[in-house]
């Protein structure tokens, strides 16, 4: 089918104002929340379930690739139009459908941005979990795609914990419903099966979302320590008393340095490590665990902790981990994100050898981690303008990721695998394993046209790209 035809089939299914094809027009879809680029033959913005089946079959019939976009906030290079073909770009599907109160569930478009489901859900008392860094630009059908997770998912879980049905467009244009608006549903569990598969199985027209109750109290400490390893052995001795935080967060003295540039947070100038930890639920449970955090804490020397209840306070602490990422640009034009995960008993030894990393390849590592599951988000910063820097970070990077796999632990905990880490998957699973994943895509009757060279090694890079999609621009757009 050429070019020319093929847009006017698109415009047929989803009128003449709804296809981008124009080269200048398809510049900004080229990307995600990586640097690596390939542009699509064109781009469609359909409205409804009817419109996303017409367009994926018709791309079915004539072998066109197919490839699924939210925001495009992802890290992982999982939206990239690696054979061209068609994006179907979901944001004009956003709407909430229902909100049954009663049941604790949602039923939305996938182009719902994440945070607009817990501000309508709030008059009930009712929020949706799964809280990306990128929450405000974030969509719930790609918080699916890559099982998202986010600073709480410590207690609540990532996307797969609080998605419970889904209608999905498979590869032929027909439509399914897998799951149910209520847990125990019989049978397989192919909503836990499709969620993270990367837009390889199916495109998302419709999510059922799991919804928890407002908690009653809500504390955030600030544990400021003089080293990482005061702090990652914190880390370790609050999850081995047994306690469970709603968030544990980690920041290291670059980022540290970065954040403080940017939102004037006001730590002192000797931190080498801060732990951002969030207790939640009722009032006196939350009032005695706090106190059990603090003395825990208070046995690793810290410098000083700080303690917030009301609102203002509390997004007062958040604002510097929420907004670390695109501090980075205060530091260095560019950096390198992995989100490895790795036991976290092993947090102090593994931070100490992403420091020799760092000195090894001579570039500097700033550490952002979501330290009580032990998910790593080291920056490698460069400037890509030098080959040799790009080149030394992609491979610090990969060593990081060696590292996470070695001691025990993953070579993704949020992001995905996507372009960035499809290569290393063999580290994690034998020839066998990739095969019997591969053959879940034949049980939903995908060939290779949904999202095609992504999460499966391929032995070969994206031409004309940067040599890694964990390559990311620092700046105000750039979440984690």
């Amino acid at each position: 089918m050429n070019k020319r035809r093929l847009i006017k089939g698109l415009e047929r299914i989803v009128g003449r104002g709804a296809v981008l094809h124009h080269p200048d027009d398809l510049l900004v879809f080229e990307y995600d929340g990586s640097v690596d680029r390939a542009a699509p033959t064109a781009v469609v913005f359909p409205t409804s379930t009817h419109e996303v089946s017409d367009v994926v079959a018709l791309a079915h019939r004539e072998g066109i690739p197919v490839v699924p976009r939210g925001a495009g906030t992802g890290l992982s290079g999982g939206s990239i139009a690696v054979e061209g073909g068609i994006e179907i770009a979901l944001t004009r599907m956003r709407r909430i459908l229902k909100i049954d109160a009663a049941n604790r569930i949602a039923i939305v478009e996938p182009g719902l941005v994440n945070l607009d489901l817990s501000q309508a859900t709030a008059r009930f008392g009712l929020f949706f979990a799964p809280d990306p860094s990128s929450q405000r630009a974030c969509t719930i059908g790609g918080n699916v795609a890559e099982n998202a997770g986010g600073p709480h998912c410590l207690r609540y879980g990532v996307t797969t914990n609080h998605v419970i049905g889904l209608e999905v467009v498979l590869e032929d244009g027909s439509v399914v419903s897998l799951g149910d608006r209520f847990l125990g549903w019989p049978g397989y569990d192919l909503v836990g099966a499709f969620v993270g598969s990367e837009g390889t199985m199916g495109v998302v027209t419709r999510v059922v979302a799991r919804l928890l109750p407002v908690p009653q109290a809500v504390r955030t400490l600030l544990a400021v320590f003089p080293t990482v390893d005061q702090a990652s052995s914190a880390v370790s001795r609050v999850i081995g008393s047994g306690m469970v935080p709603t968030a544990l967060e980690m920041m290291d003295s670059l980022a540290i340095k970065a954040a403080d540039a940017s939102v004037h947070a006001g730590y002192p100038k000797e931190a080498g490590a801060v732990l951002l930890v969030e207790v939640d639920g009722l009032t006196e449970a939350v009032e005695e665990e706090a106190a059990e955090v603090q003395q825990v804490c208070e046995r690793h020397q810290p410098i000083e902790i700080r303690t917030a209840t009301d609102p203002l306070e509390r997004e007062k602490l958040w604002a510097a981990r929420k907004g670390v990422l695109g501090a980075l640009g205060h530091l260095a034009p560019n950096y390198s994100m992995g989100d490895g995960t790795v036991p976290r008993t092993r947090l102090p030894e593994v931070m100490a050898r992403v420091g020799e990393i760092s000195k090894e390849f001579g570039l500097p590592i700033a550490n952002v981690l979501h330290a009580g599951d032990g998910n790593l988000h080291p920056a490698v910063l460069f400037d890509e303008r030098n080959p040799d820097e790009t080149r030394r970070a992609y491979e610090a990077g990969g060593e990081i990721l060696k590292l996470c796999v070695e001691v025990g632990g993953a070579l993704t905990g949020e992001h995905g695998i996507g372009l960035e880490k499809q290569e290393y998957m063999p580290l994690m699973f034998s020839a066998d394993d990739l095969e019997a994943m591969a053959g879940l895509k034949v049980a939903f009757g995908t060939g290779d046209l949904l999202n095609p060279g992504k999460i499966f090694p391929t032995g070969k890079s994206l031409p004309g790209a940067s040599q890694s999609a964990a390559v990311g621009r620092a700046g105000a757009g750039a979440y984690i």
